[in-house]
């Protein structure tokens, strides 16, 4: 029998699907699309893009805080969602991914397209990501209440939701007035340097655990070397994550750095999701009291497990090799 941890983790953020196609850098270059990171596009737009390939697309649910919270469900924690999707095919394969994954689902329906990402993944695994937000633009923050945060241990904030002052606004405060930790992951660099006056007032107003890549960290920080810049990360948090991908991860808790080692293993076949998995077994570990090492090495497998596959769902044999470093 499973066991159910029952610190509760609740994630808000964009109900989206991951359409993911194996493509050339060549491809990216007739968008005019920097490698990596996120551009927001129109419904057209994502037609257009999957029109220029010939590959077929593999179709999975997605969206940041939703990848975290399955992954928080797929280890068994108790687990919730917040967001908007429409009323169609990619809603319901949404909300029925949620639910396999046994997360409780607080989903509002729109008359309007479901949330989409076209994902490039190019030879050398990386992901470039296309985003036509649709039905998830909707989410209203007048109905953002403590309510929708009750009984929640640590709330995770889609980075994301910072091209949305308000939606980020009425998250954080509702979280916090809920009594619950928030957790916020820098999502790209292109958030970064696009919302950076709220993202440096949420960091440090409201933040709890803040978590960056290498490229997220640089943008915020201003610093490229390690050190510096999880030590500026920790500055107004009690917990600051540094992840350098293959090399490993920085955590500082309470003015201590440690350094977690990658899992090894075979070569990489798509990055897509690493990030939100990563965040799923870290949140889950400090949710349920787990040590710094432990909660580390957990998202280091979840990490590594995810980067194995195509998209962001790791299989059942994966989450039973990730289960038993529990």
């Amino acid at each position: 029998m499973t066991q159910q941890y029952n610190k509760r983790i609740t994630g808000i953020g964009s109900a989206l699907v991951d359409i993911l196609i194996n493509e050339t850098d060549d491809f990216l270059k007739l968008f005019g699309k920097k490698k990596g990171g996120m551009t927001l596009v129109e419904a057209a737009d994502i037609d257009n893009i999957l029109a220029k390939t010939n590959e077929n697309p593999v179709i999975v649910t997605g969206g940041a805080a939703c990848n975290t919270i399955i992954g928080v469900g797929r280890l068994g924690g108790t687990a919730r969602f917040i967001g908007r999707r429409g009323n169609d095919n990619f809603g319901t394969l949404f909300e029925d991914a949620l639910r396999s994954a046994r997360v409780e689902t607080s989903l509002t329906l729109s008359s309007s397209l479901t949330g989409s990402v076209i994902s490039v993944v190019t030879p050398d695994a990386q992901r470039s990501m296309f985003t036509h937000l649709g039905a998830a633009t909707e989410l209203d923050p007048a109905r953002i209440g403590p309510h929708l945060f009750a009984d929640t241990t640590i709330s995770v904030i889609e980075g994301y939701l910072l091209f949305n002052p308000e939606l980020m606004m009425a998250s954080v405060q509702a979280a916090k007035e809920a009594g619950s930790m928030i957790a916020l992951d820098l999502a790209s660099f292109e958030v970064v340097n696009g919302c950076r006056r709220i993202l440096e007032e949420v960091v440090r107003e409201y933040v709890d655990i803040l978590i960056a890549n290498e490229d997220e960290a640089a943008a915020y920080t201003g610093f490229e070397d390690e050190k510096k810049a999880i030590n500026a990360l920790s500055e107004h948090v009690t917990y600051a994550v540094l992840k350098l991908g293959k090399r490993g991860s920085y955590i500082s808790f309470n003015g201590t750095i440690t350094r977690i080692e990658a899992v090894t293993g075979q070569p990489a076949i798509d990055t897509t999701g690493a990030g939100d998995l990563w965040a799923a077994g870290f949140l889950f570990g400090i949710a349920n009291g787990f040590s710094i090492e432990k909660s580390g090495a957990l998202a280091s497998a979840c990490g590594y497990e995810v980067c194995q596959v195509v998209g962001a769902h790791i299989p059942k044999q994966g989450w039973e090799r990730i289960k038993a470093l529990i």
